[in-house]
């Protein structure tokens, strides 16, 4: 006889999880490195290293960690703390407070439009990577398809000279043919383009002259594209289970290759001038005076961690109960602005060597986002000896950083999907899962057309801007001032234990002031700054400036849908309606019963299978 014990669960959860209905991760250690890959991404490589050059050097630090501990910090603790204590995910998540359940819709509905073309990001890097694999770097030099203005150094137009005592002007061949030198400043040089620049928008994008021209698919992108969301697909296939096993390789190993990165570019000659534009004696302090820089920092640090994009609640709501969220989310940040700072001490020693080669100075070659990424660091490296193996390395470190942050929005999403449809999602994960991820795969070919940069400019330039500030601010408003800052601490106490009064100073004094007061001037300063997309010197055409608009209003317009639809489902009159709906669902409170004690006690939840039920028994009889 074979006695067959089963209690439903999907591969999501095992015997051992605390949580056997959601399940839990395995260990801490997959939890963290999946934050810390979700954290560290893509902008802390191609985006903090410019912002800090750019921002005054090592004086930019100062801002940067003070935006740190006064938003970024305050807020990642609170949205770490929201998902463990309900076990619930983004959406299901405001049950805390049902009024404001369409900032959670944002959230979701922004992170899948980025997660479209994030992953598109990533295809790229995947055919960097692939084109590496040849004896001669395929973007090292002008080859058949370049055009006239491709070279690899600066090409003089004209300059003044001396010709029979006398000072005239010339045009660069005439004083060749001549033999006669240029008079020093008075060079003119005509437009150029480096090889990779060119190997960037004729051969791996196959770049047209504007999103109006569509063009075809370019296939080997698509092929790219569909390798991608292959490998998010099978990370994520029995959910946190396997992709906490999958971070230990793609969070850690982003590391060994910055660190390989920058001892080769610590022996070139030029580093150390790269490293001192960078953050050493071409620091500026006077800089620290301009507002910009102070905005710079804040909004770096807000999107670096990732807060506001539903990923670290849904991440979170794996925990256990009283797992130590408070260590965690100082851990992860810490380590995300570390490794922001030890990644531009690997860009800017490579680009210092680049710079000296050329003969230019360092600020002329540094550069930010794609340009820095497919650009001027591929430039760079194609100037190393063994040339492929430093490109190999560096696209595959994008690749991974790329990864880790899809596995996170993924996760995201079908952990939406869990809290509304949990008996679905037992019996169908892994089905779901590949079905999304190709869904987003075929939604995503629109940004492999030779117009697709443009498209994946697009939604980056609306999806990824003032909506997600839109959606923290109303976040910790709603929290903090609607449901109660002392009564969320009271929450957190219940996992992480009793603190002091003056243990949570720092906290009451971020969340109920500084952190919504610095939110709210990044999201006024977004809202006036704002300006109408631009790729390099292409304007985009009047529709596709509304279609971005449609995607954001598209994002952002549940907000006060969900509100009406919460208002008009409850009774009494309108101010009734309004105050019922800023309480907390019946059902709100720590996921399991015995974690509920007397503050939630009066909790019942008909959704939820109750902790002790039978398991069912299926007997196999031979």
């Amino acid at each position: 006889k074979d006695f067959n014990l089963t209690n439903e669960k999907d591969g999501h959860a095992s015997d051992s999880d605390e949580n056997s209905e959601r399940g839990n991760w395995s260990k801490k250690g997959d939890y963290l490195l999946s934050l810390v890959g979700y954290a560290v991404g893509l902008g802390n490589v191609w985006r903090f290293p410019y912002l800090t050059y750019q921002n005054g050097g090592g004086a930019f630090l100062i801002p940067y960690t003070l935006m740190l501990a006064l938003a970024g910090l305050p807020l990642f603790f609170m949205e770490c703390s929201l998902g463990q204590f309900a076990s619930l995910g983004p959406v299901s998540v405001w049950r805390i407070l049902p009024l404001f359940q369409g900032v959670g819709i944002t959230m979701v509905i922004i992170s899948t439009f980025v997660t479209i073309y994030y992953n598109v990001i990533i295809a790229y890097a995947l055919y960097y990577l692939f084109a590496s694999f040849q004896k001669v770097l395929p973007w090292s030099d002008c080859f058949s398809w370049a055009d006239e203005l491709c070279s690899k150094t600066q090409i003089v137009s004209d300059c003044n000279t001396t010709m029979n005592g006398e000072i005239v002007h010339a045009n660069y061949s005439f004083i060749i043919s001549n033999n006669l030198t240029c008079l020093n400043g008075t060079i003119n040089y005509k437009p150029g383009q480096f090889p990779s620049e060119q190997y960037w928008n004729k051969v791996a994008l196959q770049r047209s002259s504007g999103l109006d021209e569509t063009g075809r698919i370019v296939w080997y992108l698509a092929l790219c594209l569909l390798l991608s969301w292959m490998i998010v697909g099978a990370a994520l296939f029995k959910g946190i289970k396997s992709s906490g096993k999958v971070v230990y390789f793609t969070a850690l190993f982003p590391y060994v290759i910055l660190l390989i990165l920058l001892v080769r570019g610590a022996t070139l000659e030029g580093a150390l001038d790269g490293i001192e534009f960078y953050i050493g004696r071409q620091s500026n302090i006077t800089k620290l005076m301009e507002a910009e820089v102070w905005k710079d920092a804040a909004t770096q640090i807000f999107y670096s961690l990732s807060v506001a994009w539903g990923g670290l609640v849904a991440l979170s709501s794996y925990n256990k109960f009283h797992n130590n969220c408070y260590s965690d989310a100082i851990l992860v940040c810490v380590t995300n602005c570390l490794t922001s700072v030890f990644a531009g001490f690997a860009i800017f020693s490579i680009l210092g060597h680049m710079a000296f080669v050329s003969n230019r100075p360092v600020s002329e070659v540094v550069d930010s986002g794609f340009d820095l990424a497919f650009v001027a660091y591929p430039e760079a490296l194609s100037k190393l000896p063994v040339s492929p193996l430093w490109s190999f390395l560096f696209f595959f470190m994008l690749v991974l950083l790329g990864l880790d942050s899809q596995f996170a929005t993924i996760e995201t999403l079908t952990t939406t999907i869990q809290d509304i449809s949990p008996k679905v999602m037992k019996k169908l994960r892994t089905p779901i899962t590949l079905g999304l991820c190709t869904v987003l795969f075929l939604l995503g070919l629109i940004c492999v057309t030779q117009a697709g940069i443009y498209w994946v400019n697009l939604i980056d330039h609306f999806c990824a801007g003032w909506g997600i500030l839109f959606a923290a601010v109303l976040e910790i408003i709603g929290i903090v001032y609607i449901y109660g800052g002392n009564r969320f601490i009271a929450d957190i106490e219940m996992m992480i234990g009793k603190k002091s009064r003056l243990f949570w100073l720092w906290w009451r004094v971020c969340w109920f002031f500084l952190t919504p007061v610095l939110l709210m001037a990044i999201l006024v300063w977004s809202l006036v700054t704002f300006s109408s997309p631009t790729y390099g010197s292409v304007l985009y055409p009047t529709w596709g400036t509304a279609v971005g608009w449609c995607m954001i209003i598209f994002c952002v317009i549940w907000i006060p849908i969900v509100a009406i639809v919460k208002i008009v489902k409850a009774e009494g009159s309108l101010v009734q309606r309004i105050v019922s709906c800023c309480r907390p669902a019946a059902n709100w409170g720590p996921y399991l019963e015995r974690h509920r004690g007397e503050r939630y006690s009066h909790i019942v939840d008909p959704e939820k299978k109750k902790e002790h039920e039978i398991p069912t028994v299926s007997f196999t009889v031979y």
